[in-house]
């Protein structure tokens, strides 16, 4: 039995019919379309205006393992191919599209023969005869799994390219977007169509290195097994913006090659700048906490008050500047009610971090001699207004900077700095000055909140060298 039923009519020769090429061996009509319908890739099956079954393929046998000469020339499908008690509802359902204009979608439970019971997604349409009433029905059907596996796919790239609240990038194997979705667009500051093609180092100012180092590992080696945290600057028209991307890699190779051949990557990213910043801040904090209590210690095991000073400047400079000085006030200190104009005030130097060389803060200021602030210096603008001092040279050219540096009395090196006042008792003692180098970036707010933390402990311990040597 061949996968359609033998119409009534023949393929015998008539007595003046003349011989066809091939002779009686030639493939008749219902073979070819039998063997047409056994190509192809869907199940199919048809039914004749009563119900009774023409067509079976061999997608259909494989599906649910009824041979087409199992199948042609039943009456519906109860019993073997559907439940009884369903029977009437699907054959209904199947047999409606005789009325209906074109496809009807359905979806059935179908019976395998050994038993099983398979979910499939049917496609039925008439079939008309020579007069163009219907003569029948036609249905193609699939296993609904396969069928939802591939929506699911196409409906979650979909979502991927659309809706999702991450960036996605997809990357070919020369390292330059091919698709884009929104988000992605968005965060790198440009255009969904505009991105494409063009290098990284177009779009990211810094951390392309690392980017494409971890693109080229995966094409090479394959998925990461956990995200990595890049931290990468965005050109845009407003200028760099630094940013921390939270990036999981997936290397793409084609499915339609025996041996895998690379597409590109997949590079997911969320951005967590924020998260990390409160992070880095939290930890910054913790360690500040650490050095003052940690100095708070070690400057109570110091005989001379000088020396606790001193203690406390080298502890708050781990990982907060690169120099520290501190100028006392000539005379002693100020009161609240003195009021002095920043230019009649004059500093002495008692201790500073060494230049040129790691080590501890050294006393100086035996003299008693001025430092030549000029008016306007940062560390007179301290003392006069008895708050903290931000003062920088920015991005000026090296020889710029030293000149900038060498004028306020301060290591060439020097680029950011950061005044607190001394002050101790409702007096003004002086100032501690806090300095930066090249690479390190400006003081912030929370920085002066450090800045005049430390400053009340040292003014304290210089306050007691003054209570000591006035003893004395």
């Amino acid at each position: 039995m061949s996968a359609s039923r033998r119409s009534g009519t023949t393929d015998e020769l008539g007595p003046d019919e003349p011989e066809r090429d091939g002779g009686p061996e030639a493939v008749g009509g219902s073979d070819l379309l039998a063997a047409l319908l056994d190509g192809m890739d869907a199940a199919l099956c048809a039914f004749d205006a009563d119900g009774v079954l023409t067509h079976w393929n061999r997608e259909a046998e494989r599906i649910l393992g009824w041979t087409a000469a199992e199948a042609v020339g039943r009456q519906g499908l109860a019993g073997w191919a559907v439940r009884s008690a369903d029977a009437e509802e699907v054959e209904g359902r199947l047999m409606s599209a005789m009325q209906a204009p074109g496809r009807q979608v359905n979806e059935f439970a179908l019976l395998t023969k050994d038993g099983g019971r398979v979910l499939v997604r049917t496609q039925s349409a008439a079939v008309r005869g020579p007069d163009g009433k219907p003569a029948g029905v036609y249905c193609a059907f699939s296993e609904v799994h396969a069928q939802i596996d591939l929506e699911r796919s196409i409906a979650l790239s979909e979502a991927l390219f659309e809706d999702a609240s991450w960036g996605v990038v997809l990357v070919d194997a020369d390292l330059r977007p091919a698709v884009v979705n929104a988000h992605a667009a968005r965060a790198l500051g440009t255009g969904r169509t505009s991105v494409l093609g063009r290098p990284l180092g177009e779009l990211l100012a810094q951390g392309v290195e690392e980017l494409e180092a971890a693109l080229t590992h995966v094409l090479a080696e394959g998925a990461p097994p956990a995200p990595a945290e890049i931290w990468v600057s965005v050109r845009t028209p407003e200028g760099h913006l630094r940013r921390c991307w939270r990036s999981g890699f997936l290397r793409l190779a084609s499915p339609l090659t025996e041996e895998p051949v690379p597409l590109g990557v997949g590079w997911l990213f969320q951005d967590v700048t924020e998260a990390k910043q409160i992070e880095q801040e939290a930890s910054l904090l913790r360690f500040r906490a650490q050095q003052l209590h940690r100095a708070a210690r070690a400057a109570a095991e110091c005989e001379d008050p000088r020396d606790a000073a001193t203690v406390h400047l080298d502890f708050a400079l781990a990982g907060f500047a690169d120099h520290a000085l501190v100028d006392r006030v000539v005379g002693g200190s100020l009161n609240d009610t003195d009021a002095a104009p920043a230019a009649a005030v004059r500093l002495v130097r008692v201790a500073a971090t060494p230049t040129g060389a790691p080590g501890p803060s050294l006393l100086s200021g035996a003299a008693g001699l001025p430092v030549r602030y000029g008016e306007g210096h940062p560390a007179l603008q301290c003392v006069e207004r008895v708050g903290s001092v931000r003062a920088g040279i920015g991005t000026a050219p090296p020889e710029q900077a030293r000149e900038w540096a060498r004028a306020r009395q301060w290591p060439q090196d020097a680029v950011h700095a950061l005044c607190a006042v001394l002050r101790s008792r409702g007096r003004t003692l002086g100032v501690v000055t806090f300095l930066r180098g090249a690479g390190r970036s400006q003081f912030e707010r929370s920085d002066s909140i450090y800045a005049e933390d430390v400053a009340v402990r040292i003014a304290a311990a210089l306050d007691l060298a003054a209570e000591a040597g006035g003893k004395q």
